[in-house]
């Protein structure tokens, strides 16, 4: 009798080490990065130092996964148009971060950021205010250079390659809400922000966009997709699997527990029985 107790006791402080362990929520996040475009992206991260060290290069199709703790704080943009040596200097057409492929500070304009702070509950959003290059999917269902204006254009070999932002075009107080402009009562959207909000619904498009376009998330991973649409299903890469949103098959962190749940207790209704 004192066996079988000892052994049910073993079990249930096993099924509560498996309830009690730590949750994804407490530790840290899965980035899933995809380059979705016809051509060649250098994604560039700050800080990154679990980026890569802040930079690499994904052909069209590749796709990286990475890890970061809960408290990190940072951006993800992508570079077109690099060109880089062996030993990784170089320069981009846009988004560069200066003559290096893993940066240290932030993207030449123009560049579209996405911007991170993990926490307990994350903060996200998409910004366009500094221009644009390759888009994000989590902001925007096209691709914005096509239609670019031509006077905030950055073209190269006679082709649109970004998107300059107004204010970095015309420096007026009224398209930078600055002086009398730089309060969220004056600023309001101008003919070229909403340009940009047609095709980014949920990015910031001028400095005072904040209600439509910051977000929060809690115990979640997320995915940086270049030259994709919102509506595209995504994956992304977690415990060896990659689970795909409304797409069955996928296995959450919590089903897997209260598996392990019911298999301990069948384990123990076993070892009752048996003993």
């Amino acid at each position: 009798m004192t066996k079988r107790f000892n052994m049910l006791i073993l079990m249930l402080l096993s099924v509560f080490m498996v309830l009690s362990g730590p949750k994804l929520s407490e530790s840290a996040r899965t980035f899933t990065v995809i380059n979705n475009c016809k051509e060649t992206v250098w994604p560039a991260v700050t800080p990154g130092d679990n980026f890569n060290g802040g930079g690499f290069v994904l052909k069209p199709g590749q796709s990286m996964v990475f890890t970061a703790r809960v408290s990190w704080s940072g951006r993800i943009w992508g570079r077109t148009g690099c060109n880089f040596d062996k030993n990784g200097n170089g320069s981009c057409e846009t988004g560069s971060c200066g003559s290096t492929l893993q940066c240290v500070a932030s993207g030449k304009p123009p560049a579209m950021l996405t911007e991170f702070t993990l926490a307990a509950v994350d903060f996200y959003d998409v910004i366009l205010v500094t221009g644009s290059t390759c888009h994000c999917v989590s902001g925007c269902d096209g691709d914005l250079r096509p239609n670019c204006p031509n006077e905030l254009a950055v073209k190269a070999n006679g082709k649109k390659v970004g998107c300059r932002s107004v204010c970095d075009v015309f420096d007026t107080d009224e398209y930078c809400c600055k002086g009398r402009y730089g309060n969220a009562a004056v600023c309001n959207p101008t003919y070229y922000s909403k340009k940009f909000k047609e095709a980014c619904l949920t990015a910031f498009s001028y400095a005072y966009d904040d209600p439509s376009s910051s977000f929060t998330c809690s115990g979640t991973d997320y995915v940086v997709a270049f030259c994709s649409t919102r509506k595209r299903p995504m994956c992304t890469y977690r415990h060896h699997k990659i689970p795909c949103p409304n797409v069955s098959g996928s296995v959450g962190l919590k089903s897997l527990r209260w598996w392990a749940v019911m298999l301990g207790l069948l384990m123990m209704i076993n070892l009752w029985i048996n003993f």
